[in-house]
């Protein structure tokens, strides 16, 4: 991306994120005064407007007042899924479930969400709402991109075992778009080439997955779960039970492969990775 077009793309999207939150004050002002006018309505009406407009057209979208006024919103509906996820997991994310929790009937989320499917990914999408992104800045994009996958990393460990909303599926949603073009902005930004960029981004979240997962599954061999220094301890005695002269490496190393705390092996991944795009860049 040339520097022209960079500077062009942030000023836009200074102006739009200015436009949203003049918006919203305005909007909230006229609600302190307890004024409700038409023009309250258009204005609260324009900001769901941009906040919904890049949503996946598989989505069943937000219902507004009409004729048919919906009891709940599609909001509180994952804000009782975030809650049910978090005390319960993702396996107890059900629409029966969430029914319960939210004192309705099914029928009435359904007139909000298409199904449980649509359910995680909205959930999803709310989580990556929690990522904070600076203003891209390619002269520092290697601390940058690590403290993206940082955040990443962080949300889904603070969320039960949300990251199985991820595997397996293909996040998207106006917040996963927010992460998506700030990363691809820094990436190009930087001089990485587009082919690269394009695909680095799947490689992290897989990446971050697979971490998250390594740490909120739990842990089995021979089919019990055990706790994972059990586990750690139980894998460490069969290497060293194993005959040095078939297995010299694995005798030497055991120690190693085992001393790292998880958030220490999610930073050495994360370093390897990083020096591997940046040496796609020297490369050039």
């Amino acid at each position: 991306m040339k520097k022209d077009d960079y500077e062009r793309s942030k000023a836009k999207a200074r102006t739009a994120r200015q436009a949203a939150k003049d918006a919203v004050k305005y909007t909230a002002k006229l609600a302190v005064q307890d004024v409700v006018t038409d023009a309250t309505t258009k204005i609260s009406g324009a900001i769901i407007d941009r906040t919904t407009q890049f949503e996946p057209p598989w989505w069943r979208g937000p219902k507004g007042r009409g004729s048919r006024v919906a009891p709940i919103s599609r909001d509180a509906i994952i804000d009782a899924s975030i809650h049910i996820l978090d005390t319960e997991g993702v396996d107890a994310l059900t629409i029966r479930r969430l029914a319960t929790e939210l004192d309705t009937g099914p029928a009435t989320l359904y007139w909000h969400i298409a199904g449980k499917e649509e359910l995680g990914e909205l959930v999803y999408d709310r989580l990556m709402g929690e990522i904070d992104l600076p203003e891209p800045d390619p002269g520092r994009w290697e601390e940058q991109l690590k403290e993206l996958a940082r955040q990443g990393y962080r949300v889904m460990l603070s969320h039960n075992d949300a990251v199985k909303l991820s595997i397996g599926r293909v996040p998207m949603g106006p917040n996963m778009l927010r992460v998506m073009e700030w990363s691809l902005a820094l990436l190009r930004g930087a001089g990485i080439a587009d082919d690269v960029a394009a695909y680095f981004g799947e490689l992290l979240g897989r990446y971050i997955d697979a971490s998250v997962l390594a740490i909120t599954a739990a842990p089995a061999l021979g089919g019990a779960g055990l706790d994972p220094a059990d586990v750690s301890a139980m894998v460490q005695d069969y290497f060293g039970s194993l005959p040095p002269d078939r297995f010299p490496n694995l005798l030497a190393l055991a120690p190693t492969m085992f001393r790292p705390s998880d958030d220490d092996r999610f930073e050495m991944g994360l370093d390897i990775l990083v020096r591997g795009l940046a040496a796609h860049l020297a490369a050039g």
